[in-house]
C-alpha cells in the first residue's frame, strides 16, 4: 500500500513539472521534416556593418545592401543556410518595421537559396541593451557590443514575462508557414552569463508560447553546458529536433553526437568551429556530414563583432595569425582559401 501511495505521489510529482501541453512533434515527424529538408550547412550570420542584434535590426542601421553581398558569398560556397539572432527591443521600439525587416530579410536569403533559423532569445554577453545608436567595437575584445535578449532586469523579474509573450508569439504568428524559416531556435545557451537555473522559468514560458502558436516549422533550444541536467532534460525532452553546441575537438565532437543520435530525433550543430580550440573546418565538417549532423559554424564575415579574436582577449589585441571566428574579411578574401576547399567539397561545389 506505502509503495503505491509513493509511486502515485512520484507521478503526481512528475505530471505537475510538465507542461499542461506541449504540442510537440513526435519523434516520426521530425524524422520525416529532416528526410525532406536534408542536410544543411551553414554559419552564424551577422552582418559586418552591425556590432549586435540591435545594429542589425532597427531601421536606422538596417543594411540590406551588405546582407546581400555577404550571403552571396555564403552561397557560392554551398552554404544553405544561416542562423540570426533577433532581440526583443527592436520588436518593441517598431514591431510592424521588425517584422517587414524580418520579411525583407528572408527574401534577400531566398534569392541565394539559403533558409533561415532564427533565435529568439540569448543569455550571452552584455546584460543591458538599449534602443538607439549602438556602441562602437572595442579594438580586440571578442564580441563587445552583443547584448543579452531580454535584458538582465527583466531576465530576473518573472512578473515582466507577460511583455515578451506579444513579442514571441508576433514573430512565430508572421512567418509560422514561411517556407524560408527553416527552424526556430527558442532560446541561446540559457543559464550562461551566471544566470543558473534562474533561466529556467523563461525556458518554460517560451517553449509554452511557441507550443500556442505551434508554428509549421521545429522549435528547438540547444544543449550546450552539462553544468544543469535540469535545463538540459527540460530541452532535450521538449524540442522537436536536437540541437547542440560544440567547440571542441573531433573527440568531443563525435562523443556528442553518439550520445544525442541515440534519442532517435535527427540532431543539428547550431555552434561550432574555434580555431584555436581544434574545432576546425578540414576536421568537423566531414565528420559532421558523415553523420548526418546539419553543421552551422560560428561566422561568416569579419566585422564589428570582432569574433576573430578569441573569448577573453583584451582590448588592443592585434589580429591573431590564426582567426577564432570567422571565414571571410569584409573585402569578400577568406582568411583561408583551404578551408574554402574544404567547404566546397562538403558541399558538393566544384
Amino acid at each position: 500500500m506505502r509503495q503505491r501511495a509513493w509511486m502515485a505521489l512520484c507521478l503526481l510529482l512528475l505530471t505537475q513539472m510538465l507542461p499542461a501541453q506541449t504540442r510537440q512533434w513526435t519523434a516520426q515527424q521530425a524524422n520525416e521534416w529532416y528526410a525532406k529538408t536534408g542536410w544543411h550547412c551553414g554559419a552564424n550570420f551577422l552582418p559586418s556593418t552591425a556590432i549586435n542584434q540591435l545594429e542589425m535590426w532597427q531601421a536606422e542601421t538596417w543594411d540590406p545592401v551588405t546582407i546581400d553581398r555577404e550571403l552571396g558569398w555564403a552561397e557560392n560556397l554551398g552554404m544553405n543556410v544561416m542562423r540570426v539572432y533577433l532581440h526583443d527591443l527592436a520588436w518593441k521600439a517598431d514591431p510592424s518595421g521588425f517584422l517587414q525587416r524580418m520579411d525583407d530579410f528572408l527574401g534577400i536569403a531566398a534569392k541565394h537559396h539559403i533558409r533561415i533559423l532564427f533565435t529568439i532569445f540569448d543569455d550571452c554577453w552584455n546584460p543591458d541593451a538599449a534602443i538607439g545608436r549602438q556602441p562602437a567595437p572595442i579594438p580586440g575584445v571578442h564580441n563587445s557590443g552583443w547584448v543579452r535578449s531580454p535584458n538582465k532586469a527583466m531576465h530576473d523579474d518573472t512578473t515582466t514575462y507577460s511583455q515578451l509573450e506579444p513579442y514571441v508569439k508576433a514573430v512565430l504568428q508572421r512567418f509560422k508557414n514561411d517556407e524560408r524559416v527553416w527552424l526556430w531556435d527558442l532560446y541561446n545557451e540559457p543559464a550562461n552569463s551566471g544566470y543558473g537555473l534562474s533561466s529556467f522559468p523563461l525556458l518554460k514560458k517560451v517553449f509554452q508560447w511557441a507550443w500556442d502558436v505551434r508554428p509549421s516549422q521545429p522549435v528547438t533550444a540547444g544543449v550546450w553546458f552539462a553544468e544543469y541536467p535540469a535545463i538540459n532534460t527540460f530541452q532535450l525532452q521538449y524540442s522537436d529536433v536536437i540541437t547542440f553546441h560544440n567547440y571542441n575537438d573531433t573527440v568531443s565532437m563525435k562523443s556528442a553526437i553518439d550520445s544525442l543520435q541515440k534519442r532517435g530525433r535527427p540532431v543539428i550543430c547550431t555552434e561550432y568551429m574555434a580555431r584555436t580550440n581544434n574545432s576546425r573546418f578540414e576536421t568537423h565538417l566531414p565528420l559532421l556530414k558523415r553523420y548526418q549532423v546539419s553543421a552551422i559554424n560560428w561566422g561568416l564575415v569579419s566585422g564589428k563583432s570582432n569574433t576573430i579574436f578569441p573569448w577573453g582577449s583584451k582590448e588592443g589585441t592585434p589580429e591573431p595569425a590564426l582567426w577564432f571566428h570567422d571565414v571571410f574579411r569584409k573585402d569578400g578574401s577568406p582568411f583561408s582559401v583551404a578551408e574554402i576547399q574544404v567547404i566546397k567539397k562538403v558541399n558538393g561545389i566544384q
